[in-house]
């Protein structure tokens, strides 16, 4: 009803004061938007989360992961604050949010600029020296992954430490259905296509054999969130991954649909 009352008062306006509505229109849908968030995780505080998407909200994130985890760590509270995230950029990230809340955070990236990034490319042979070199703790609250390659097998590798929650990016344009990965390569780097990172149902079958529930992805099709098993009780609905996975809403467009990144000619292997 809001929106088609703004519409038909934006068509009114001249392109000067349309300029100025849309802005604050924007502004407006922002701060309702996360108002709604925040009233949503005060009367949830003590209830089992349903519906986790109805938390989203982006500060800093490339979408609404920053209210999913807000949530998350409300209902299995904190340990050391501590979080790691490798694939983060300058001024986009999960847990941005996190250090503006006085978090301490380990962040890695192949293109790091040395000092708030540590410049690290991430492998599977060396994620666990890498934890070692930077003193990471056997358990730690929170891990992001988001490296747009070998996500699947980095997380794999990972040995010995047990963070309570894992972000992890998947391949939303392979179905559902599918159990698939990128074949390894340590040297692999996005292209820009497609062949990427790896199925929600083959990160499911890994967090299942690491010790993880699935519980949510961010209605972007882009992250998904699994929390340690032994943190769900009490905390959160567990539904089936048909009703957790979200379809890409990215990329080209076709019949009206969003497709994702375009296709490749690469194969990706089954797990």
């Amino acid at each position: 009803m809001i929106k088609k009352l703004f519409k038909t008062i934006y068509s009114n306006l001249s392109k000067k004061q349309q300029e100025k509505a849309l802005y604050y229109y924007k502004l407006s849908s922002f701060f309702c938007k996360n108002l709604k968030a925040d009233l949503m995780r005060f009367f949830m505080k003590n209830r089992k989360i349903k519906d986790i998407n109805l938390f989203e909200q982006r500060f800093y994130s490339q979408n609404g992961e920053d209210g999913i985890i807000k949530i998350i760590f409300d209902k299995i509270k904190t340990t050391n604050r501590f979080c790691i995230e490798f694939g983060i950029g300058p001024n986009e990230g999960n847990t941005i949010y996190l250090k503006k809340k006085n978090w301490n955070c380990l962040w890695m990236d192949g293109n790091g600029d040395g000092e708030n990034i540590r410049k690290e490319y991430i492998t599977a042979e060396n994620i666990n020296e890498l934890f070692n070199k930077y003193n990471v703790s056997k358990e730690f609250d929170l891990l992001s992954i988001d490296i747009d390659s070998n996500d699947y097998w980095v997380w794999k590798a990972i040995n010995g430490y047990f963070p309570r929650v894992v972000v992890i990016e998947y391949n939303a344009s392979i179905p559902l259905t599918e159990s698939r990965v990128v074949e390894y390569d340590p040297n692999l780097i996005w292209d820009g296509t497609s062949y990427f990172g790896a199925s929600l149902l083959a990160l499911k079958k890994l967090g299942d054999s690491k010790g993880y529930t699935l519980i949510a992805c961010d209605n972007k099709g882009v992250n998904a969130f699994f929390v340690r098993n032994d943190l769900i009780k009490n905390n959160f609905e567990i539904k089936d991954i048909r009703e957790i996975y979200r379809q890409p809403k990215y990329g080209k467009k076709v019949n009206g649909r969003y497709v994702g990144h375009p296709p490749s000619n690469k194969s990706m292997i089954s797990v």
